[in-house]
């Protein structure tokens, strides 16, 4: 029966004579003089001839003329091609098929999709098409603008991954009709929500949008009640797509028993904070709008807890709500507290020192930019160092506008901005160049504070000089054991107490709350215990004691003395001002026995203080102290 329907009378023989099979002949049927071919490896060929008493087929490809293949190999290998196929019109005339493309790319496309059953992957296109017709980034661009005309079109399926088939369909389907399967095949909530942005992007689309789009709001509905739990911050996002469908479409209303977004932030207002976090910035405002539907009287203070805890986005609108329902004041009042504890948070500072928020006619919170802001920024910086997922916004900023110092320093008395300047000095959150780029804008404003950082004597506020401060010479691992202390009191303790003050402060009654009280008084203390040690980090010299001059006593030396009186002699060490151990008669050349002795020589006598008046001692021998 095969042989029956051959047309060719030479294949028809070389069946009868065994020479081929009739599968290999039914593919050499198509195989033809002229025929164009493609072969995976050499690509696109043209039939020259075919050789059946030497069993042969003869190709011209177009980087191997003349090629020869068994007749047999070229039935298995050889894909025949139509005349138009793309291949062999890119072979014949690539410019052609170039303009073709840019002339009208939906018809071009159809006819590639024509030539594979009518279902092509995206990666199969860039293959056929890179880099014969387009240059990679040249496609990228014909194909980005083309897939918008081809989802105008209603006769293309275009799908997300590039690894599934793109398809033509003979019967148009309106973007509406797309937008809704896509969201009908939607598993997941995200996927969702994907499809609803493109209603909305389309909602004109919808010609007739009752009876379009109430079934896919209560299917909205249905999505979010069902997956509420496990993901909320989805589940919000797409009751605010709902709502912005009934919104803009035409005599949509919201279903009696619907969920709300007031509803859901009630549910929620345990983690309020995280959950608006999540949702996305475009949403946000029609979440935050909820607030007071769903707090009542109560939901300023919710507003201004998220002052206080949220992030940069989440304080702006925040900030922006309460401001337009005329709670600027109690805003204010909130973050001038939270200044004064220091226990405002980076993205409220952020957002308070903007640039845009600074310069706004009419700022309510101009008033706020004082020095103490300053500090607040370094212990805000200072807690969030070690957050690994921390915000640099604030830091970015500190950094690059070159107008923030000046304005939070403008109203400053000048022992303030030396205190900012103490500060900043030891704070380990800038780098040493941004350190000094910081300090620099300091002296442009205080040029009489340049001593504090050259080291030199410097203009008092009246004009006097006024010496530098003594430094003091301490141990390298007595200077360690200050930075550490200072570091646990800026990283745990400091921060650790203005969560006790907020805390304390939110059970109300601040006259007659103990744990506030107490709070506020640890607050004080360490404050106290966070000056002096930056006062005395600022001023020490750390060394080693080597080397010391034995020629007469000064640090790093031991000296051996004899009372004249009773005779007995005793060793003393005079090291560093914090390295005193009484026990071992280790002495800080600071105390007033090594004051006495500094710059004797042996064979001196000397009087030292006692508790009970003097005594006299001879100095006996100077040498370097031995580390135990």
């Amino acid at each position: 029966m095969v042989q029956d329907s051959m047309q060719h009378p030479e294949i028809l023989k070389a069946v009868e004579a065994g020479k081929i099979s009739t599968t290999t002949a039914t593919a050499l049927e198509q195989l033809s003089e002229g025929t164009c071919i493609y072969h995976k490896s050499w690509k696109f060929g043209k039939i020259v001839s075919l050789d059946f008493l030497l069993n042969k087929v003869v190709i011209d490809f177009t980087e191997k003329k003349a090629h020869e293949m068994q007749m047999q190999y070229a039935a298995e290998s050889l894909t025949p091609l139509a005349a138009n196929h793309i291949r062999a019109r890119i072979a014949e005339n690539v410019e052609a098929v170039r303009s073709s493309a840019a002339t009208d790319p939906v018809e071009f496309t159809k006819q590639i999709l024509s030539d594979y059953n009518n279902r092509m992957t995206q990666d199969e296109l860039t293959k056929i098409l890179v880099p014969s017709v387009f240059k990679e980034p040249d496609f990228k661009k014909w194909w980005d603008s083309t897939k918008k005309l081809l989802k105008k079109n209603g006769h293309f399926s275009l799908p997300v991954k590039k690894t599934e088939p793109i398809l033509f369909r003979s019967e148009a389907v309106s973007r509406a009709e797309q937008h809704l399967s896509a969201f009908h095949a939607a598993r997941q909530v995200k996927d969702q929500i994907s499809a609803v942005e493109k209603i909305l992007r389309d909602l004109e689309e919808f010609k007739e949008p009752v009876v379009q789009l109430t079934p896919l709001l209560s299917e909205m509905d249905e999505s979010a009640r069902r997956n509420l739990k496990l993901r909320t911050a989805e589940c919000l996002t797409l009751i605010t797509l709902r709502d912005e469908i009934i919104e803009r479409g035409k005599g949509l209303v919201l279903g009696t028993d619907s969920l709300t977004i007031a509803g859901i932030l009630l549910e929620e207002q345990r983690n309020l904070t995280t959950l608006l976090e999540e949702i996305p910035a475009a949403k946000l405002k029609r979440a935050m709008a909820a607030l007071q539907e769903s707090f009542g009287e109560d939901w300023s203070a919710k507003a201004l807890q998220l002052i206080l805890r949220g992030s940069t986005r989440l304080v702006a609108e925040s900030a922006r709500l309460l401001q337009e329902h005329d709670y600027s004041e109690q805003l204010r009042a909130t973050l001038d507290r939270s200044i004064r504890d220091h226990s405002i948070s980076s993205a409220a500072l952020t957002w308070l020192c903007d640039k845009k928020e600074r310069n706004r006619k009419g700022s309510e919170f101009r008033d706020l930019l004082h020095p103490r802001v300053m500090s607040a920024i370094l212990s805000a910086l200072e807690r969030d160092q070690f957050n690994e997922n921390r915000d640099r916004k604030l830091h970015d900023l500190v950094i690059n506008d070159e107008g923030l110092l000046p304005d939070l320093l403008s109203r400053a008395e000048l022992e303030e901005v030396r205190e900012a300047m103490r500060k900043l000095l030891l704070t380990p959150v800038f780098e040493d160049l941004n350190k000094r780029s910081l300090l620099g804008r300091f002296v442009r404003v205080y040029p009489e504070l340049e001593a504090l950082i050259s080291g030199e004597r410097a203009e008092s506020h009246s004009g006097e000089k006024e010496e530098k401060q003594e430094g003091l010479v301490v141990s390298w691992e007595s200077l360690q054991k200050r930075q550490e202390e200072y570091e646990d009191l800026i990283n745990k303790k400091i921060p650790d107490n203005s969560r006790d003050i907020a805390e304390a402060a939110s059970h109300g009654d601040l006259k007659e709350n103990a744990e506030f009280k107490a709070a506020k008084e640890s607050q004080r203390m360490l404050g106290r215990r966070r000056a002096d040690l930056e006062r005395e980090i600022m001023t020490a010299r750390g060394t080693d004691f080597a080397n010391p001059d034995t020629s007469r006593v000064g640090i790093g030396t031991s000296v051996s003395i004899k009372d004249t009186v009773s005779g007995e002699t005793e060793t003393y060490h005079i090291l560093g001002a914090w390295d005193t151990v009484t026990e071992q008669n280790i002495i800080s050349y600071k105390a007033a026995v090594s004051q006495a002795m500094i710059g004797k020589q042996p064979g001196d006598t000397v009087e030292l203080p006692t508790e009970t008046g003097q005594r006299h001692v001879e100095i006996l021998s100077i040498e370097a102290w031995l580390k135990n």
